[in-house]
């Protein structure tokens, strides 16, 4: 894999391909962020087409020496998500992500997951299953690093609990 810096200038300098890798690599992942955090497969598309488009048009929006580049991916993708929530009278206050087929335990799992609030449901995400560390946590969402800490804990607990009353 290429290095951030190196895909960077890449990018930057409007190569076709590089960015194409670097979408290829990526989708997958911000897709299952932004369906999670939204519940719309529709929406998560037209959140991630928007993500891309910006890194694409604003190269120079990267700065390498304080994140990564996929951190700085979800950093849009995130603030991305806060804009549609803002502006969507579809909003709901808890909305379900869409149903899959599977196991009873996964169809609990992310009942109660859907029952979290959206910024900790999101959270929750982007450290368990991204594996972001505390320190891009904090980055990403111009937090301190304990704050990072406290609302995982807090998250957790609040799962914990829900799953201990089902």
């Amino acid at each position: 894999m290429v290095a951030d810096e190196t895909l960077w200038e890449q990018i930057r300098h409007r190569d076709r391909a590089a960015f194409e890798e670097f979408y290829r690599q990526q989708i997958p992942r911000l897709l299952g962020y932004l369906i999670l955090c939204l519940g719309s497969q529709a929406a998560a598309e037209d959140i991630a087409q928007e993500t891309f488009l910006q890194v694409w048009k604003h190269p120079d929006g990267f700065d390498p020496a304080r994140s990564g580049l996929r951190t700085y991916l979800f950093t849009i993708a995130r603030r991305r998500v806060v804009d549609w929530w803002r502006h969507s009278s579809l909003r709901t206050e808890n909305p379900a992500p869409p149903s899959r087929s599977g196991s009873e335990a996964r169809l609990l799992i992310e009942d109660l997951l859907a029952r979290l609030d959206n910024d900790s449901r999101s959270l929750l995400w982007l450290r368990e299953v991204e594996g972001y560390s505390y320190q891009e946590l904090s980055l990403m969402l111009e937090i301190p690093v304990g704050t990072v800490k406290s609302r995982l804990f807090k998250a957790r607990e609040h799962l914990r609990d829900m799953w201990r009353r089902r």
